[in-house]
């Protein structure tokens, strides 16, 4: 297309416009009026926010038993910590309890007989709750309400309820492995009880260190011998002969339970470490900014909602008129 018949279809569209200009003037003013209304019918909403930081979900017990600490618990969370704490925040277990702590069966005026009314109030909640990552690495959670107060609450309630969640959630699987740490100590502990009454045993028969005892008793031998006490020396060679018939069991029992006192030692520690992570709250976030009831609407943002219903009415009836005098053009032709 040339430049002149550019021109030329401007100038043609511009003076279709100017011909029935008084035509778009009553469309506009009958858009304006009809928007306005409907502008003015919508229930104003108020926004509430709250901003925080997610911390990172690391073992409590390893701050105070592990003497290598790879993590800090004051630093603030990664990406991942955010998407994560995000999947708490948007998860059914804080949307149902904030339901039911502010009844919004009734506060959004939903009857829960009637059909699909789970998938209604699921969208009138998503449509007034929303939680997202800034690009800052924070997170924002927004709450429309017709109450200011109300909005507020909630979203500081639902911020609190990441944390409670967030802690549930550690507990139980701190939990799970403190009920295994537990198990396996009480069965290394069963078998430490075990040998050592079978050391208890020997204790009785006079064994008490075989090392120590075989090597006092060959120099207490040797003496004997050099002294010329034969008759010592006999009872001394019977009493090695019958500590010699316990060697076996006596350095087995006492490796074995050397290495069990070890496992002990390990399992206690771990067990210490998951009960405190069982039994411990730690906050999931840093909340920057609690949510404060706002003293001016969100929206409906009644000039854009009129501007933007003017300008899409007077485009649709520019575009209906002009397919309609094709059309004419066309059966005249």
């Amino acid at each position: 297309m040339s430049p002149s018949d550019s021109q030329l279809n401007s100038t043609h569209l511009l003076r279709f416009i100017f011909d029935r200009l008084k035509t778009f003037i009553a469309i506009g003013i009958g858009a304006a009026v009809l928007s306005s209304i409907v502008a003015l019918m919508m229930e104003e909403q108020f926004k509430s926010t709250v901003v925080m930081f997610a911390t990172p979900q690391h073992s409590i017990g390893e701050q105070f038993y592990e003497e290598i600490k790879r993590n800090d618990l004051l630093e603030y969370g990664e990406t991942e910590d955010a998407e994560r704490l995000l999947q708490i925040l948007n998860s059914d277990r804080i949307r149902m309890r904030i339901i039911q702590k502010y009844d919004l069966w009734v506060h959004y005026d939903i009857d829960q007989s009637q059909p699909g009314a789970q998938a209604l109030l699921g969208k009138e909640y998503n449509s007034n709750v929303d939680a997202g990552l800034t690009r800052y690495g924070s997170i924002e959670v927004n709450v429309y309400d017709r109450n200011p107060q109300q909005a507020a609450d909630m979203a500081n309630d639902i911020a609190f309820l990441a944390d409670s969640v967030a802690n549930r959630l550690r507990n139980d699987r701190a939990g799970e492995a403190m009920g295994y740490a537990s198990s396996s100590l009480q069965q290394v502990q069963q078998e430490i009880t075990a040998m050592e009454d079978e050391l208890g045993q020997l204790y009785g028969l006079g064994v008490y260190d075989f090392a120590t005892q075989i090597e006092g008793l060959n120099e207490q031998y040797a003496t004997a011998i050099a002294k010329g006490f034969p008759g010592n020396a006999e009872k001394i060679r019977k009493q090695m002969a019958e500590i010699s018939n316990y060697a076996n069991q006596f350095n087995k029992l006492s490796n074995l339970i050397e290495a069990a006192y070890e496992r002990e030692a390990i399992l206690k520690k771990r067990f210490e470490l998951m009960k405190l992570d069982a039994e411990t709250q730690m906050p999931s976030a840093f909340v920057v900014d609690y949510a404060a009831p706002a003293d001016k609407k969100s929206k409906p943002i009644r000039w854009l909602i009129v501007v933007m219903s003017v300008a899409s009415t007077m485009v649709f009836a520019l575009l209906a008129m002009l397919a309609a005098e094709n059309l004419k053009d066309s059966s005249v032709v």
